[in-house]
């Protein structure tokens, strides 16, 4: 999927929770910064009986994890925000790897682009008025950089026969 709509906190921690909750990305020294941000920083997003309930080292990491992701999307659109925020915080790099995060491709935006200036250039060297085509022709003569050698030369070549026409 190239581009994807917006989505809501908790849409998007639901998409995630797989991502986080496997092969131990984020270990217990980061799952119990973020709880803590989320009870001391946040107090209304859990309170010390929640925070103490996800701190347990008694259950394991990936249990209390998982308990603490569906805790939050249960409570709403904020609660799930403010992981993110701590999430971002504590652990940056895999903030930046969630899936959620992944919104457009480099890709995408190649591809945009030169869709773009492939119809630019057909639309600025069709029209009949020969100005258009000197110009045209001026502006891909000082291109090589821009444009492969080979695609500028089949360019002119194509604007040479049009200024003959």
């Amino acid at each position: 999927m190239l581009y994807k709509t917006y989505q809501s906190y908790c849409h998007r921690l639901q998409h995630d929770m797989y991502f986080l909750t496997s092969n131990s990305r984020l270990n217990e020294q980061v799952v119990d910064k973020i709880i803590l941000q989320l009870n001391r920083v946040y107090p209304q997003i859990l309170t010390n009986a929640e925070a103490e309930k996800f701190r347990n080292p008694k259950a394991s990491l990936h249990t209390r994890l998982a308990d603490l992701l569906k805790h939050l999307q249960k409570k709403g659109d904020r609660h799930c925000q403010e992981f993110y925020r701590a999430l971002q915080i504590n652990a940056e790099q895999l903030y930046n790897d969630l899936p959620s995060r992944k919104i457009l491709s480099p890709v995408f935006f190649l591809a945009c682009f030169s869709i773009a200036a492939g119809f630019a250039l057909f639309w600025y060297c069709s029209n009949s008025d020969t100005k258009v085509v000197g110009r045209a022709r001026r502006i891909l003569g000082f291109s090589p950089l821009i444009i492969g050698r080979h695609v500028r030369n089949i360019c002119m070549l194509y604007l040479e026969d049009i200024s003959r026409n």
